[in-house]
């Protein structure tokens, strides 16, 4: 499946998906050394975001979450990609900084689509992008779309 969606950071990134319906905030949500959700009843606490195709409505909490993010790359515990239904600053600023790829707008609802564990696969150009979706973890049905 093929779902088109907004560019914010351009690159590509390809890798298991991991989903929250509930919104993230990096800073003190997130531990920036491990990339584990280690905000307290959180659906993923206790789950590393680490090399995830992580996609969550949008971000919340300080402006220091954009660090965060800079941190987790730094430390090789970041997420390949993040998708968004609306992107906010402090992600947008957190993924330019730590060349995270970034989409957001999909223009079908990705928390009907997509689920934990399915290959995904983000092509994030200047002017359009791309969330392709295999069921389960395989590359399976993404062949040919590079």
């Amino acid at each position: 499946m093929r779902i088109k969606a907004r560019p914010i950071v351009e690159g590509r990134a390809e890798g298991e998906a991991l989903i929250s319906k509930n919104p993230i905030s990096f800073y003190g949500g997130v531990d920036p050394k491990t990339g584990v959700v280690r905000e307290k009843g959180h659906p993923l606490e206790g789950v590393s975001i680490a090399g995830k195709i992580l996609a969550f409505p949008y971000g919340k909490g300080s402006t220091v979450g954009s660090y965060i993010i800079l941190a987790l790359a730094k430390n090789n515990v970041a997420p390949k990609a993040i998708i968004n239904l609306e992107s906010e600053p402090i992600i947008i600023v957190g993924c330019i900084l730590a060349n995270v790829p970034l989409v957001d707008k999909p223009e079908k609802n990705i928390f009907d689509i997509i689920k934990n564990g399915d290959y995904v696969r983000i092509i994030a150009k200047k002017d359009n992008a791309y969330i392709l979706i295999s069921r389960g973890n395989t590359r399976e049905e993404l062949s040919g779309t590079r």
